[in-house]
């Protein structure tokens, strides 16, 4: 591990590869799983800011669950997460013709509609942030379903931390992400990594 500031980084973050290959997963890590993504809580006002815009896009499923129970709610470890549907699918995944899932949020940002790209744990997907009393911590989080990502990661020779510079730049800053390819090219330099 090294540290940045106040944040702590798994070397796996620097030396693991990975790039999200949807063609082979379609998406699953938005519909897999046991809760919904971890939502920071100045995120909530912008999902809910997001929603009339989104509202037509989501299932009617999504729809009902959201008006019982909101964007997000407190999961059994006690994180704000998103609501999700059926016990697996976030509120705001959608589908596609050929089948893929998509953001509905995501989408509404690239399209021009909204000012908010999507939950930061979901940009950062698969770096996983944990707060440590002071100190925050990144993890790479290996799921199965996310092999293809990491073939085509090797292949491409694309490190995790390499591929999710925007997301990392879009929640530690620009200088952070200065400072950790700084960092990586000591390591590499003492072939630590």
């Amino acid at each position: 591990m090294i540290q940045i500031d106040d944040v702590v980084v798994s070397l796996d973050v620097l030396r693991e590869k990975f790039i999200c290959n949807l063609d082979a997963c379609k998406g699953e890590c938005c519909i897999e799983g046991d809760a919904g993504a971890p939502v920071e809580p100045e995120e909530v006002a912008k999902l809910e800011e997001a929603l009339p815009i989104v509202w037509n896009e989501l299932s009617p499923e999504a729809q009902a669950v959201i008006n019982k129970q909101g964007v997000v709610y407190t999961d059994c470890d006690g994180d704000l997460v998103t609501s999700i549907v059926n016990g697996k699918d976030c509120v705001f995944t959608c589908y596609d013709d050929k089948g893929y899932c998509y953001c509905a949020i995501e989408k509404a940002f690239r399209e021009g509609k909204v000012d908010f790209y999507k939950p930061v744990s979901c940009h950062l997907y698969p770096i996983r942030v944990g707060n440590y009393g002071p100190y925050k911590a990144i993890n790479y989080h290996r799921w199965s379903v996310c092999h293809a990502a990491t073939l085509l990661g090797k292949k491409e020779n694309v490190a995790v931390y390499q591929f999710l510079k925007e997301p990392l730049i879009r929640k530690f800053g620009q200088a952070w992400y200065k400072e950790l390819e700084i960092a990586v090219d000591e390591l590499k330099e003492q072939n630590i990594i």
